[in-house]
């Protein structure tokens, strides 16, 4: 599908794999938002675009892990674009050491899921009526459960077991937000874009940190890894599709946990207080 005309953005665009899903969005005729914490990676990106495609690549900086930056993101963003045709949340990482924000919160929760949560619910009034909203989840989903008792890790911490329940409330976040889009035209799903050969684990040390690169060279492209949100963005096959699990292109089940309705409910509430969202609706 071809997007001369609209405008799309993507989060974590400096490398990897939302730098990948930026210049496919852009190959298709999307001006392009590109957000990253590098200024210089960032503009590297965007300039890359600019070069490939002839077209408009936008840089906006912002440490998706501070909720005043991600304020103060959305209203740059609105003052560029009167109207967003695709937002996609794609920004994440994962934490060898247990690390607070400067809102106090975990960082991988506060950067893998409040950030999505609170970034498009700042950008939600300016989604043109067919907007399309991904998030980047995981298979690691699958091994992930919300512990309501130690959410931030205070009384044990692991990388992955943070990094799990991370992307478990992503899936979760996206089947409530599903539900309160129904009959807008806007939707909103959930991808796993494989396992990719990228920057994902710099932030890793140790144990982890090892044996991620041992498998480094054995991973797919972030090139590949794009493929899925691509997909998702723009197929025409997914025009209304609302509220699903993508894997490899092809809608999936995602875990069982991940389909509790009670479960989406109680995560959803959770994160809207933890970012300061008081009011009702999306």
């Amino acid at each position: 599908m071809r997007l001369d005309g609209r405008t799309a953005l993507v989060t974590g665009a400096s490398s990897g794999i939302g730098a990948e899903t930026a210049l496919g969005l852009a190959r298709l005729g999307a001006r392009v938002g590109l957000v990253g914490r590098d200024p210089g990676r960032t503009e590297a990106s965007a300039a890359r675009i600019r070069r490939e495609t002839g077209g408009a690549a936008d840089v906006f900086v912002a440490d998706l892990s501070s909720q005043a930056e991600i304020r103060r993101l959305a209203g740059e963003v609105g003052a560029s674009y009167p109207r967003l045709d695709i937002l996609v949340n794609n920004a994440g990482a994962i934490f060898s050491e247990r690390s607070p924000t400067v809102d106090g919160i975990e960082r991988t929760w506060a950067l893998d899921h409040l950030a999505y949560v609170l970034l498009t619910h700042e950008l939600h009034a300016g989604l043109a009526p067919r907007a399309r909203i991904v998030n980047l989840a995981s298979a690691a989903h699958t091994r992930g459960r919300i512990d309501f008792d130690d959410l931030g890790g205070e009384r044990r911490y692991a990388a992955m077991k943070a990094y799990a329940q991370a992307k478990l409330g992503n899936v979760l976040f996206t089947y409530a937000l599903a539900r309160r889009l129904a009959g807008s035209g806007i939707t909103v799903n959930a991808v796993h874009p494989g396992v990719v050969a990228s920057d994902f684990a710099k932030n890793t040390s140790g144990v982890l940190g090892f044996a991620w690169g041992l498998i480094r060279p054995f991973l797919i492209s972030p090139e590949d890894g794009a493929k899925t949100s691509l997909h998702v963005a723009t197929a025409p096959e997914v025009e209304g599709v609302s509220g699903r699990y993508f894997a490899k292109c092809r809608e999936t089940p995602s875990s069982a946990l991940s389909r509790d309705e009670a479960l989406q409910e109680r995560v959803w509430t959770l994160s809207r207080r933890q970012v300061g969202i008081e009011a009702e609706g999306v």
